[in-house]
């Protein structure tokens, strides 16, 4: 069985789910999922959004400068669709949805407290590509929901039930495959 060629394409999946949110807490905000979402550099630590132009979202953020990247799980797959469907200079999604929020720790946007792992970001630079606007951002904060976290501090979503987002689909993310490492670590050691 060979391998087949189709033309350049946006087709790295999965991808995360996430619900990203913009605004304040007591003003004008939004809230809208995001699959082209994701970290690109550790130190200092920051993530990237691709919004399109045309979403009430993108207008939000070019005036804050600030946006949440909510995780999602598997529990919150319709209100994450609607999310995405819906948009929010219509209605609010946050109502909609029944998500309640609080306001980050470092930016003034909410944070949906259904989620268990919220990265505060403030916009370093955007580019405008095409059909999508790239928002490169600082994380200013993380927020993690405290049963994730164990008794060292460490954050453990294993159990959260992540979601994941692939060719147009939610999935629930599965079991466990090992650690980052395990490939090259000597047996019994790191147990």
């Amino acid at each position: 069985m060979g391998r087949r060629f189709f033309k350049g394409g946006a087709l790295i999946a999965p991808v995360p789910a996430a619900l990203v949110t913009c605004g304040s807490e007591d003003g004008k905000r939004n809230v809208l999922t995001a699959a082209w979402t994701g970290i690109v550099n550790t130190r200092p630590p920051m993530a990237y959004v691709s919004i399109r132009p045309e979403r009430h979202s993108h207008g939000i953020i070019m005036e804050t400068g600030e946006f949440v990247i909510n995780l999602t799980t598997s529990k919150m797959a319709k209100e994450v669709d609607f999310c995405g469907m819906k948009s929010g200079s219509k209605s609010d999604k946050f109502a909609k949805c029944g998500f309640e929020t609080v306001k980050g720790e470092t930016v003034s946007c909410p944070v949906i407290l259904a989620s268990p792992l919220s990265l505060e970001c403030r916009v370093r630079s955007f580019e405008e590509l095409g059909s999508h606007t790239m928002f490169i951002a600082d994380i200013t904060g993380v927020t993690a929901d405290e049963r994730y976290i164990d008794s060292k501090g460490k954050i453990n979503l294993q159990q959260a039930g992540l979601m994941a987002y692939s060719h147009g689909e939610y999935f629930a993310l599965g079991r466990k495959l090992g650690d980052f490492g395990f490939s090259v670590r000597k047996k019994g050691a790191g147990k």
